[in-house]
């Protein structure tokens, strides 16, 4: 269908979806970031956003933060006041363990400092690699992709991957881009599966890359 190689077809996408990026509300850890330039913040929310829509996971953070925005506050909340405060996000009981955790962890092991290093980030509970790469590339410019849902869900109907494997999928964007577009391949599919490529019922008759995709056309040969 496309009279062109995988890899032209990304740089094309990815450029197209880089110019509308700037069209939406960003992604919850890059506004962050841009408003707070707190490290602990931003892997805080990083933390909270998993499968959580961007919209509460900010409202949900900035609550928090007015109660606990340093690791020491944080440790020191109760539990239960910790779940009343984040209730309003999914999975809250399992991630207000989460985050309770990560800020002793970091009291701990280094000093209250988020680590700079995805090694050390790791280690720190509640964060995973996506985390971790989110985390870099927001907050230490790396050239790192974080794959969230929405990554897979966009490079699968963009037929980039089969399958729905984290490091996997990483490993294949990775080969596909060149490295200095790395950390801009999550903002912007993140971005586009939020607006528009949406998990269930993707908005295919306004998506600004439907001609570089052929998951539309599969869905109408399929009725």
């Amino acid at each position: 269908m496309f009279n062109m190689d995988k890899k032209q077809r990304a740089l094309i996408i990815l450029k197209i979806l880089k110019r509308e990026y700037n069209k939406y509300q960003k992604p919850v850890s890059t506004s962050i970031q841009e408003k707070t330039k707190d490290p602990f913040k931003v892997l805080i929310a990083t933390i909270l956003s998993a499968r959580a829509r961007d919209t509460q996971t900010k409202k949900v953070s900035n609550d928090l933060f007015k109660y606990a925005d340093n690791p020491n506050k944080l440790a020191k909340l109760s539990l239960n006041d910790l779940q009343k405060i984040i209730r309003s996000i999914g999975f809250y009981r399992e991630k207000s363990k989460r985050i309770k955790k990560a800020a002793q962890y970091l009291l701990d092991n280094h000093k209250g400092e988020v680590p700079k290093k995805f090694d050390e980030l790791i280690k720190i509970p509640g964060v995973g690699r996506k985390t971790a790469n989110v985390f870099l590339a927001e907050v230490h410019n790396l050239d790192v992709i974080g794959i969230d849902t929405h990554c897979m869900t966009v490079s699968n109907r963009l037929e980039f991957v089969k399958g729905r494997n984290p490091l996997k999928v990483e490993r294949t964007l990775e080969e596909l881009f060149p490295k200095n577009e790395w950390k801009n391949v999550n903002r912007a599919f993140v971005s586009h599966g939020q607006n528009i490529c949406k998990p269930i019922k993707p908005l295919c008759f306004k998506c600004p890359i439907e001609k570089y995709c052929n998951f539309n056309n599969k869905n109408l040969l399929s009725l």
